[in-house]
């Protein structure tokens, strides 16, 4: 079967499928390059082959990969729609390979056939999972718990299932969002990753939307190849704008560029350039060591709408939001949805700061902003205040619950917006959420450069003028 007749195929169930069932499956099908570049990536072993295809679609991976490895005894895949497993059907049996389609939920089975040690243990597996949230109290988070995995999408939820289901040795490349690299929620998932397997060769896609283009899936996909019980050695980095590939690039780096011996959080970066190692000069002290801190935003702020108010007064608290900032200066009062201040009282001054100067993170920014961390600067000179209000969807950086010395304040809402440190956020940052455990597990410039920084930032400067300043420094 050619390349243009999958996709063809591909493309004639795509119009098949019900959206709002495709959206609640998670379903994006494979683009047959992509597949092809995917099997390319396995390795034949001396074991008998047997390959596992968890939610086969219409089975590009699978045709690819029993094409690719040529000595594949067994294809077991597992896909619940029934219009995508008609095409599976047929697609399995042109390749003349024996093969079981299970028209089943795939955790459920992997958990049932995990607990009684029963079903088949794989050489070799090839994943496009779904991509969707998994609710804490849903039947699926509790299977999965049964089997040791704790983790918050379907598609990690896959991935874990399938590296326990691998004998030693056992090869899985795997297309999945970037969202896994780091941040609390996937840690364990990390955690499992990284203790049963080594990683061999990790893909990036330059450009956020062309991996599944023809779904308008606006999620980062990166590929991933891992070996259970592998010893872990120098890893694969390679890089392509698109799903074409046409001007793929490779180069090997040192696993612990990859993944830090010293992190608790088992962050996964993905070095695509040399000069992402490059920062000793900028990128050497944690916030520890610099004497700060960095959290979330204390004030929820729909738990507060009993003391709400729009038009500040005298006597009430500023409750900064995201839009209380343009081009980096702050505006306030501000017409908006949402309140610009909070009436003082018990329940509401716990969840307060003292006025001074702090430097706030976005924790969402929009898919279409050039910088996923943008910083500013609260001076304690526009606020009429002795405290203020940071609600929920800041991250704030402070001493001890107070304002930092001003010029530090400067230098790091500077280096923050810099187009160096987007770059290096960017290593291992796949998503567009911000949170506090990423920034807490950066490095960061000496106090000395930031002070330096902040003699001559402004937060009016454009991007060349603070990366230009940065770069000096």
């Amino acid at each position: 079967m050619t390349n243009t007749e999958i996709d063809k195929i591909r493309l004639e169930a795509n119009t098949k499928l019900d959206p709002g069932r495709k959206g609640q499956l998670g379903q994006f099908m494979t683009p047959s390059n992509i597949a092809e570049f995917m099997a390319e990536l396995l390795d034949k072993t001396k074991d008998e082959i047997s390959l596992l295809d968890a939610g086969a679609g219409i089975g590009s991976l699978a045709i690819a990969a029993v094409k690719k490895l040529k000595t594949v005894s067994s294809v077991e895949a597992w896909e619940l729609d029934s219009i995508m497993s008609s095409y599976l059907e047929t697609s399995l049996q042109r390749l003349n390979v024996a093969h079981v389609i299970h028209h089943a939920d795939f955790i459920d089975e992997a958990v049932l056939n995990l607990e009684l040690g029963i079903g088949t243990r794989f050489t070799h597996a090839v994943l496009n999972p779904p991509y969707k949230k998994i609710n804490s109290n849903s039947i699926h988070r509790k299977l999965l718990r049964k089997v040791g995995i704790e983790t918050v999408n379907l598609y990690s939820a896959f991935l874990a299932l399938s590296i326990l289901l691998m004998k030693n040795g056992g090869q899985i490349v795997a297309i999945i969002p970037r969202s896994f690299c780091n941040g609390p929620y996937y840690k364990p998932f990390r955690e499992i990753m990284l203790k049963q397997c080594a990683i061999d060769h990790i893909h990036v896609f330059e450009s956020r939307n062309k991996a599944f283009k023809d779904d308008e899936v606006l999620q980062e996909n990166v590929i991933l190849k891992i070996v259970k019980g592998e010893k872990q050695s120098d890893v694969i980095i390679s890089t392509s704008h698109d799903n074409s590939l046409s001007d793929y690039e490779e180069r090997i780096v040192s696993f612990s560029n990859v993944v830090k011996t010293v992190d608790k959080e088992y962050f996964v970066h993905i070095p695509v350039k040399k000069q992402e190692f490059d920062h000793e000069g900028l990128f050497k002290l944690g916030l520890k060591e610099l004497g700060l801190e960095v959290s979330t935003g204390p004030v929820v702020d729909f738990r507060m709408k009993d003391f709400w108010q729009q038009e500040p007064t005298e006597d009430s608290i500023p409750l900064l939001y995201p839009h209380h900032f343009v081009n980096g200066e702050f505006q306030y009062p501000k017409a908006h949805k949402k309140p610009n201040a909070l009436k003082p009282g018990d329940q509401v001054n716990k969840w307060l700061m003292p006025n001074g100067f702090y430097v706030i993170v976005k924790r969402f920014s929009a898919k279409e902003e050039r910088r996923r961390v943008v910083a500013y600067i609260v001076d304690p000179g526009k606020i009429k205040s002795t405290h203020i209000g940071f609600e929920n969807h800041w991250n704030v950086f402070h001493f001890k619950k107070h304002g930092l010395d001003a010029q530090v304040a400067r230098g790091l809402a500077c280096f923050l917006n810099s187009t160096e440190l987007d770059s290096y956020f960017r290593v291992f940052s796949g998503h567009t959420q911000v949170n506090a455990t990423d920034l807490k597990n950066m490095k960061y410039p000496s106090l000395e450069t930031l002070t330096n920084l902040g003699k001559k930032f402004k937060p009016t400067m454009s991007q060349e003028e603070i990366d230009s300043l940065v770069a000096s420094a």
